[in-house]
């Protein structure tokens, strides 16, 4: 029987809807039709240009995840310094406070801002920054928060750039004199995406840790000179859609869509690293050929140096995935590889090159994925002869259960997954800490942190014990990768002799970015990994 629906019960029903999700769906020109205070840059100019006489126009600029008191009181003294209010705001996919953020989508901020009587104009911002912004509203006068005048305040250092871009346009920069608020405080405490458990804990944090004790080591990193060692792998993503069972035979059929290349494996730590210190060396193998190499090149980071090895008889290591394109379901994969170890020669050769390089290194750090590169031989040089040791032995399908972290006997910091210690010890009854604290009786092992997926992170120091972090993961699109950048990040940290618990918290911070991530098709990048840290400060 077809549902015949009154206009009242119609909107009954369409108010129920969630009003974020629904205004996601919304185009930014039909959100913008219905409210005439939300325009384009385009449509800024004609405005102003059909005032006839000049105008003194002032701009804001920023979030403005959450509208607070503290917000509106700022409008309303920037409105005092002209007669046209202007406030740009980030768009979505330019803010970078971790994941969950924005709160609420940019056409919900946009409409909060325009209910505002002080507000003339709102604009979403269609570049990361608000240099351009400002280059084309031209504002007379700039306006920011009494909290930027100490520039040690602006975490990415936007403000410079912002004040020359106003200066250059003959406008001033201002700062409102007023109470200030913090949106992140108020969205931890309000709308925070975190389990009761989480959020105590961060409290506890609060209380024992200030902010800059915790970016005071992701600022140190640049210091650090690091020399890193490892397999190289590409990782092919091939994108489909599962269309059925083959007609003769019970084996899944895909369309394909498109695929994506990405550098994986050490390279991948490479590219985390080279975001935080001034320059990182990579030594490591291709395949005989020297296959992707070009490629490889192109995508390491300027400051990454590769050394590369050719391995005779192998190709370079390539994993193909194949996923489902709207779930990003993984349905197989494919290695091409030769796993197996160097030959005499090589192996001379491979050690040459520690040999030449490993003292020259504040940092060594070892992304052993099982695949024959470092044998018992290298692993004792690089023991013996590197000033600060970090190490991850990963295991995977190619090398399961015959690549385990007793291969290194001693080291100054080691991160594995939980799974990856229980392959160590072949047991999975055992709890996760009393493994740890097995591994810590067994190997001359000074720091360690055990990633245990969405659960926590246990973080141990060898004059401070153990402790346990919780995961920050909300939302994930992909695993791959996620330990290869809580090790390059946490390595830093533990060089630098940062406490046990800070180490944990900063992995699990990165882990939860990491987790956003599509294979390596982006890397951990240092201001906003410590913006996310200062939002959860907050």
């Amino acid at each position: 029987m077809m549902d015949t629906m009154t206009p009242e019960r119609t909107k009954k029903k369409i108010d129920h809807v969630n009003s974020q999700s629904e205004l996601s769906d919304i185009s930014p020109v039909m959100s913008m039709g219905k409210n005439s205070k939300i325009i384009t840059f385009d449509e800024l100019s004609n405005k102003v240009s059909a005032l006839g006489m000049p105008k003194t126009i002032v701009q804001c600029h920023g979030v403005f995840d959450l509208l607070h008191v503290g917000h509106i009181k700022h409008f309303q003294h920037a409105k005092s310094f002209g007669d046209i209010l202007v406030v740009t705001i980030t768009a979505d996919r330019f803010v970078n406070k971790g994941p969950g953020r924005p709160y609420f989508t940019e056409l919900l901020r946009a409409e909060a801002l325009a209910a505002l009587g002080c507000v003339d104009y709102v604009i979403i911002n269609d570049h990361p920054t608000a240099v351009e912004a400002i280059k084309r509203i031209r504002p007379n006068f700039y306006v920011k928060g009494v909290e930027y005048k100490e520039l040690n305040n602006d975490l990415t250092g936007k403000i410079v750039d912002e004040e020359e871009a106003v200066r250059s346009v003959g406008g001033q920069l201002q700062f409102t004199q007023d109470i200030v608020f913090s949106s992140s405080v108020l969205l931890n405490r309000f709308f925070s995406p975190f389990s009761s458990e989480v959020t105590s804990y961060l409290e506890r944090l609060k209380q024992r840790y200030q902010v800059n004790d915790i970016l005071k080591y992701i600022e140190g990193a640049k210091d650090l000179n690091v020399l890193l060692i490892g397999e190289t792998i590409i990782d092919i993503y091939h994108f489909g859609e599962a269309i059925g069972k083959a007609g003769k035979e019970p084996v899944l059929v895909t369309k394909y869509h498109r695929e994506e290349t990405y550098i994986g494996g050490v390279l991948a730590v490479a590219n985390h690293l080279s975001n935080f210190c001034a320059k990182v060396t990579c030594l490591t193998m291709l395949g005989e050929n020297a296959e992707y190499e070009s490629f490889i090149k192109d995508k390491l980071n300027n400051n990454v140096e590769p050394l590369f090895h050719y391995k005779k008889y192998s190709p370079t290591i390539v994993k193909r995935r194949y996923l489902e394109e709207y779930t990003s379901q993984k349905l197989f994969e494919i290695y091409e590889i030769n796993d197996s170890y160097l030959e005499e020669q090589q192996r001379a050769e491979f050690l040459d090159s520690l040999e030449s390089e490993i003292n020259k290194y504040d940092l060594v750090i070892v992304a052993d994925y099982g695949h024959g590169l470092l044998d018992e031989t290298s692993v004792k040089h690089i023991e013996d002869k590197s000033n600060f040791l970090a190490i991850n032995v990963q295991s995977n399908a190619g090398n399961h259960g015959f690549n385990c972290i007793s291969k290194y006997k001693k080291a100054d910091f080691v991160s594995l997954a939980a799974r990856e210690l229980q392959l160590n010890y072949r047991q999975k009854h055992i709890s996760v800490l009393e493994q740890l604290k097995k591994l810590v009786s067994d190997y001359s092992y000074k720091n360690i942190i055990i990633t245990n997926g969405r659960k926590n992170s246990y973080s141990y120091r060898a004059d401070e014990g153990t402790f346990e972090v919780p995961a920050f993961t909300t939302t994930f699109k992909d695993r791959v990768g996620a330990g290869d950048a809580v090790l390059a990040i946490t390595s830093l940290c533990a060089a630098q002799n940062a406490p046990a618990e800070l180490i944990g918290f900063i992995g699990n911070v990165v882990g939860s970015e990491a987790v956003n991530i599509m294979g390596n098709q982006s890397f951990i990048e240092k201001i906003p990994l410590m913006k996310h840290l200062v939002h959860l400060m907050k």
